[in-house]
């Protein structure tokens, strides 16, 4: 396997798609390092280390946007909205394709149909950039606006606030998103692998020695909560780190094979040919867990927001480290992943272009038959899929409450950290194994073949 990295570096093609991937990848981490005009970053840190805390709401919406934006919101960067616009569009853009006449039209037109949706998604995502930072302008401006906590009495978050500190800021943080998407587009057109999605996975990663320092943190304080922590804890910790990792790719790779049969032509005769359709276990992939997290940040800050001790009693339910969060967060995540298969995954199409091929599957007649097949192989496969997914999202939630393991640290063991880097880092290295097994080198494994997500 490490030859495998060696070797890469032997082919200049790969090689100085490498060094310009590494090369974007720092432009986008000083992107997340450069504070916007007017802010204290020295307070800003202290709001967030004494005010965002994971079992609150405030806490749970800023750090689901400080994960995917690498710590940039933090100090309230330029880059402090990350990528996530972007992909916010994406999704938008995909979920409403299907249901629009033109934009379907233009999906099937081709490469220039393609180029045009992803215009408009871009435009799109400008449009988002203006809500989402205006928004956390208005946020560093007075936080108790936004239903979020105030700061400490004396210590301002921004030294200037006002109309036009909000103006430039969403002017800044605009253009810094927009910078990333054209990064993500150059990793993806010169780089190696999906642009947008290697930042932010590097986003992510960039938690890494945080948690690596406050498991140190843990082990040096030989407690952690009520409880003792030891040296067996760690390595109970790390076992289940690579139990869990494991599972997480074995749900990344999964997939079900429906076996078809395609007629050809044998020197002029009629013979057959098995290939088969693959359905992917965990089909919607990380969107229920964003969709989710992103659903349940609502109730719990609106309940909070109404002057009733009712009200104020019921928002505790929903707080991150609640059985009650979870249930409903478990429940969302099932709903989702069904929500986005009926959406993307269409049996009557795939039906009718086997038919136009030629193709069937074996025992099956083709037509309606073959799409019911489909359909109902579907829902059992996203049934498993869907139960994995939710069981690989609440454990890390399991070890903050049950082991007082620190949120940033169990974060790592699960949820929408581990799967998107497992899927990003197998995308990547499947891209990389093309490039090797083409120039005539060993891949990164001896037997069989790397294969990627979208095998």
């Amino acid at each position: 396997m490490f030859s495998a990295f060696v070797n890469a570096f032997k082919i200049k093609e790969l090689r100085d798609r490498i060094f310009f991937t590494a090369g974007l990848i720092v432009l986008c981490r000083v992107a997340a390092n450069i504070p916007c005009p007017g802010i204290d970053t020295a307070n800003l840190q202290h709001y967030f280390e004494t005010k965002m805390t994971a079992d609150s709401a405030g806490g749970q919406f800023m750090g689901m946007l400080d994960l995917f934006s690498g710590g940039a919101l933090q100090q309230f960067a330029i880059g402090a909205l990350g990528i996530m616009p972007y992909i916010s569009a994406s999704i938008i853009m995909q979920l409403l394709t299907p249901v629009i006449p033109s934009l379907e039209k233009l999906q099937r037109e081709g490469e220039a149909g393609r180029n045009k949706i992803n215009q408009f998604t871009r435009y799109l995502t400008i449009v988002i950039c203006l809500v989402q930072g205006a928004m956390a302008a208005v946020a560093m401006s007075d936080p108790q606006r936004l239903g979020l906590p105030s700061p400490d009495p004396g210590q301002s978050l921004v030294a200037n606030p006002g109309a036009g500190f909000i103006m430039m800021s969403v002017c800044v943080l605009t253009a810094g998103t927009m910078i990333l998407v054209w990064f993500g587009e150059r990793i993806t057109e010169k780089g190696i692998g999906n642009g947008v999605s290697i930042i932010i996975t590097i986003n992510i990663i960039e938690r890494l020695p945080q948690s690596i320092m406050g498991l140190y943190e843990m082990l040096a304080a030989g407690v952690t909560g009520n409880m003792r922590f030891s040296y067996v804890h760690v390595l109970l910790l790390l076992i289940v780190f690579a139990v869990v990792t494991a599972a997480t790719v074995m749900l990344t790779q999964g997939q079900r094979r429906v076996p078809i049969q395609m007629a050809r032509s044998v020197l002029g005769g009629q013979g057959q040919k098995s290939t088969y359709i693959p359905l992917k276990v965990n089909f919607a992939g990380v969107m229920p867990i964003i969709f989710a997290g992103a659903i349940l940040i609502f109730p719990g800050a609106i309940l909070r927001m109404i002057p009733s001790q009712t009200c104020q009693r019921w928002s505790v339910y929903f707080n991150h480290d609640t059985y009650t969060y979870m249930v409903c967060y478990g429940v969302l995540i099932m709903l989702f992943s069904y929500f986005w298969v009926a959406n993307m995954f269409n049996p009557l199409q795939v039906s009718d272009n086997l038919k136009k091929e030629g193709a069937y599957i074996p025992g099956i007649r083709p037509g309606a038959p073959t799409a019911e097949f489909l359909d109902y192989s579907m829902t059992r496969v996203t049934f498993a899929g869907a139960l994995f997914l939710t069981a690989l999202a609440i454990f890390p939630m399991l070890l903050y409450k049950w082991f007082q393991i620190p949120y940033n640290v169990a974060s790592f063991f699960g949820g929408t950290s581990l799967l998107i880097i497992v899927g990003v880092t197998i995308d990547t290295l499947s891209q990389l194994e093309s490039y090797l097994v083409m120039k005539n080198y060993d891949g990164f494994l001896k037997r069989g073949r790397l294969r990627g997500r979208r095998g």
